[in-house]
């Protein structure tokens, strides 16, 4: 089993900015983790700060893989072409977030990718990566 984590701008930040919302560690720490974890899933992850790198990523793997996580981050709100580039794509997209967007600001209370994605998780820290990989191992073992 094949799992892309995209994450959108200022994503790469993390343990650095706004500890309060998004804690003390690092994505790339928190990925040797979730890799520790799930030996048997090939993990692999993609951050950018710019919206067209990732469509593209989107569109090179959305065919590829068995699910992809994706935390848009700010272009969650704004973001037309990344919801169209998920709804061309084959894969399954979760949508992700380590904050609760609905007890922030109400321009977050918006998802404009929401409609394309299987589903939803936000507000339950890093932990909502882990939460979005065991959702892909039961449509997988349903599957089976």
């Amino acid at each position: 089993m094949k799992i892309l984590i995209i994450n959108g701008p200022n994503l790469n930040l993390l343990g650095k900015r706004e500890p309060d919302i998004y804690g003390h560690q690092s994505f790339e720490d928190f990925l040797e983790v979730l890799r520790g974890d799930f030996p048997e899933i090939e993990i692999t992850y993609f951050q950018s700060n710019i919206e067209g790198e990732l469509i593209d990523i989107i569109h090179l793997a959305g065919f590829e893989v068995n699910g992809i996580l994706l935390n848009a981050g700010g272009y969650t709100h704004t973001s037309v072409a990344i919801s169209d580039a998920i709804a061309g794509v084959t894969t399954p997209v979760l949508e992700v977030h380590i904050s609760n967007i609905y007890k922030r600001e109400a321009f977050r209370h918006k998802s404009i990718i929401s409609k394309e994605c299987v589903g939803l998780i936000s507000g339950l820290g890093l932990d909502s990566y882990r939460l979005g990989i065991n959702y892909f191992l039961l449509q997988k073992n349903k599957k089976s």
